[in-house]
C-alpha cells in the first residue's frame, strides 16, 4: 500500500506539471532560456519535457510498468536537481514554472529540496525492484466495499470540488492583480498630464517592459536577405514602433494593408518595423501586396519574449534614445490607438526665452495660500525648477534636491519650486524651498519649458541668465550640485 501512495503521488505531481507546461508553452520556453539553455532548443523542449512527464505518470499508475515509470521520474528529477543547482552555484535563480502559471516563483534552496525528496521517493520504488512496485492502482478497488466505494467517490468529490475552488480563487486573484495593473498604468498617465502613449490593451493588462528601461537589441534577417538591428532603426531619430506579427494570424493579415498606409503616410513622424516569423516567402507574398516594409523574421519567439510579448498583433513604441516609450499594444484596435496617439498633432513648441531677457512675471500661491512672485528674489540669483510629483524623473531627482538643500554649495542660487499637481502631494515631498502650485504650466509654458523636471536661472535683476537645463542632472548642475547616482 505504501509503494502504491507512492506512485500515485508521484503520478499525480507529474501529471499536473506536464500538463500545466503545455497550457503555458510561452512561460516554458522562458524558464528553458532562463536556465541557460540555448534560445534554439527553448521550443522543442517545451514540447518534449511536458510530454516526458506526462509519459512518466502515466506509467507509475499500471504495477507492470511502475518500475520504468519511477526510473524515468527519477532521471527527470535528478536532471532537474543539477540544473538548480548550477543555477544557484553561480548566483543565478530564475524563475522555475514548475506546475506552469499555476505556481512560478524564483528557484532556490526550496526548490531543490522539493525535488530531492521527490527523487528519494522515485528511488523508494526502484529500490523494490522490477515486479516489486506495489499492487495495481485499479485492482484494489474490487476488494472494497460499497461503503468503502462511496466514501471513496465521496472523498475524490470533496477533492475536486476544493481543486476546483482553488483553481477559482488563483484566477481570481490574478485578475484582481490585473486590474491593479492597469489602474496603476492609468494613474500614472494621469500623473504625467495625460501624455503617456496609451497601454493599448484594449481595456485589459498593461503589459510589456516598463516604460523608461532600455528596449533589448536584436540582430534579425529581413525578407531579402539583408540584416537589421535595432539600433539601424533608430537611426533616423525618430520614434520607431516595432509591430509583432504572424503570417498565419488572421488579424495580422487583415492589418497589413493599414500598416503599408502607416509606413507611406508617417514617414516623416514614425518609423514602423514588422517582426513576424515563419517561412521567408510566404512573409513576402502576404507583405510585398500591401507595400509593407522593414519586415523583419525572428527564429522562433526571442524576440517577442524578450519584449514581454504575449500574442499577436501587438505594437510597442521604442524612443529614438532606445528607450521602451510605451505598454505592448495588443490587438488591431489598440494598435490603431497607439498609430493615432504617435501621429496627432502635437502643440506648438514653447519660444525659449533668451539669456538676458526679463525673465516672465511670477505670481503664484504656495502650500500655504500665500502669494509669492519672482520678484521677491530680486537682489539675489533664484533657480526656477519646474517640477511635478507625479512625473517619475522627479521623484529619481527628489534625494538629491533635498541634499542640495541642506548643503547648498557656496555662491548657490536660492531655489522657487513651480510645481504641478495636488497640494497634498508637494507637501508629501517635504521640501524646505518655497513651492508654488501651476496647475496649467502656463508659467513652465511662459519660460519655454516644455517638461519636468526643467530649470532656468534669474540673475539679481530678474534677467534670464541660463538656457533651459532639462533632467536631473542638468539642473542639479545650473544649481552647483552633482547627483549622487
Amino acid at each position: 500500500m505504501a509503494l502504491l501512495i507512492t506512485r500515485l503521488l508521484l503520478a499525480f505531481v507529474f501529471a499536473l506539471a506536464g500538463a500545466a507546461k503545455l497550457a503555458d508553452r510561452a512561460g516554458s520556453r522562458q524558464a528553458i532560456v532562463d536556465f541557460g539553455l540555448p534560445s534554439s532548443l527553448a521550443s522543442p523542449l517545451s514540447i518534449l519535457l511536458p510530454l516526458c512527464e506526462l509519459a512518466v505518470a502515466a506509467a507509475l499508475i499500471p504495477a507492470a510498468t511502475a518500475w520504468w515509470g519511477a526510473m524515468g521520474a527519477l532521471a527527470l528529477l535528478l536532471l532537474f536537481v543539477v540544473g538548480i543547482g548550477l543555477n544557484l552555484a553561480r548566483g543565478h535563480k530564475p524563475d522555475c514554472r514548475c506546475f506552469g502559471q499555476i505556481h512560478s516563483a524564483p528557484a532556490g534552496w526550496k526548490t531543490l529540496a522539493r525535488n530531492g525528496i521527490l527523487a528519494a521517493i522515485a528511488g523508494f520504488v526502484l529500490w523494490e525492484g522490477n515486479g516489486g512496485a506495489g499492487p495495481s492502482a485499479v485492482a484494489w478497488l474490487g476488494t472494497l466495499s460499497t461503503a468503502q466505494l462511496l466514501a471513496l467517490v465521496m472523498g475524490l468529490v470533496v477533492v475536486g470540488v476544493l481543486a476546483a475552488q482553488w483553481w477559482f480563487v488563483v484566477h481570481l486573484l490574478r485578475q484582481n492583480g490585473r486590474l491593479l495593473m492597469r489602474l496603476e498604468a492609468l494613474e500614472e498617465s494621469v500623473a504625467q498630464g495625460g501624455g503617456a502613449a496609451p497601454s493599448g490593451n484594449n481595456g485589459g493588462v498593461a503589459s510589456g517592459l516598463a516604460v523608461g528601461t532600455q528596449a533589448p537589441p536584436f540582430s534579425l534577417s529581413g525578407l531579402y536577405g539583408e540584416t537589421l538591428t535595432l539600433e539601424a532603426l533608430l537611426s533616423h531619430d525618430k520614434p520607431l514602433m516595432l509591430l509583432f506579427t504572424d503570417p498565419n494570424c488572421g488579424p495580422c493579415n487583415a492589418l497589413l494593408p493599414e500598416i503599408g498606409r502607416w509606413q507611406e503616410e508617417y514617414s516623416e513622424k514614425l518609423a514602423i518595423a514588422l517582426i513576424s516569423r515563419g517561412d521567408t516567402a510566404e512573409n513576402r507574398t502576404k507583405t510585398s501586396e500591401h507595400g509593407v516594409g522593414h519586415v523583419l523574421l525572428q527564429k522562433d519567439w526571442e524576440v517577442a519574449e524578450a519584449y514581454q510579448v504575449v500574442g499577436t498583433p501587438s505594437a510597442v513604441l521604442v524612443a529614438p534614445d532606445g528607450k521602451v516609450g510605451s505598454r505592448v499594444a495588443v490587438g488591431p484596435e489598440a494598435i490603431r490607438d497607439l498609430v493615432r496617439h504617435l501621429t496627432k498633432p502635437q502643440p506648438p513648441i514653447p519660444v525659449t526665452k533668451k539669456i538676458g531677457e526679463l525673465a516672465p512675471e511670477v505670481n503664484l500661491e504656495d502650500l500655504e495660500d500665500n502669494d509669492v512672485k519672482l520678484e521677491d528674489f530680486r537682489g539675489e540669483k533664484a533657480l526656477v525648477l519646474f517640477w511635478n510629483p507625479g512625473c517619475g524623473f522627479c521623484q529619481q531627482m527628489l534625494p538629491d534636491l533635498k541634499e542640495w538643500e541642506e548643503n547648498p554649495p557656496e555662491g548657490a542660487p536660492n531655489l522657487l519650486v513651480i510645481s504641478a499637481g495636488t497640494k497634498e502631494a508637494n507637501e508629501a515631498m517635504g521640501l524646505s524651498s518655497p513651492v508654488v502650485l501651476d496647475q496649467q504650466f502656463s508659467v513652465g509654458r511662459a519660460f519655454g519649458v516644455g517638461g519636468t523636471p526643467s530649470a532656468v536661472l534669474v540673475d539679481e535683476e530678474g534677467k534670464i541668465a541660463s538656457e533651459v537645463a532639462v533632467g536631473a542632472p542638468a539642473v542639479l548642475g545650473l544649481a552647483g550640485a552633482s547627483p549622487t547616482k
